[in-house]
């Protein structure tokens, strides 16, 4: 994966920690069946690991930049193509 997957997961992480503490610490409303209480804790551990997730990614992924020359000659017995590849790895 690349550094700006991670930096898109590190901002879904956010929002997903923002909605749970929300839930927990906002939202007074008691339901039957289930408790939102709960369900807001259980969206900060996700956001938790999620924003950990992506800061792994971003630090450990790898952003390759290719460059590709191609140089056209005329010579007398028609045309000549020449194909240059460079990988770069940071």
């Amino acid at each position: 994966m690349n550094k700006q997957t991670g930096t898109g997961v590190i901002g879904l992480g956010i929002i997903i920690f923002a909605v749970g503490a929300i839930l927990k610490y906002a939202v007074t409303a008691s339901t039957t069946g289930f408790s939102i209480q709960e369900v807001g804790l259980i969206l900060l551990i996700v956001g938790i690991i999620t924003v950990v997730l992506g800061s792994t990614i971003l630090v450990t992924g790898t952003r390759r930049h290719s460059v590709t020359t191609e140089n056209i000659n005329s010579t007398p017995t028609g045309s000549s193509r020449t194909l240059e590849r460079e990988d770069h790895l940071p």
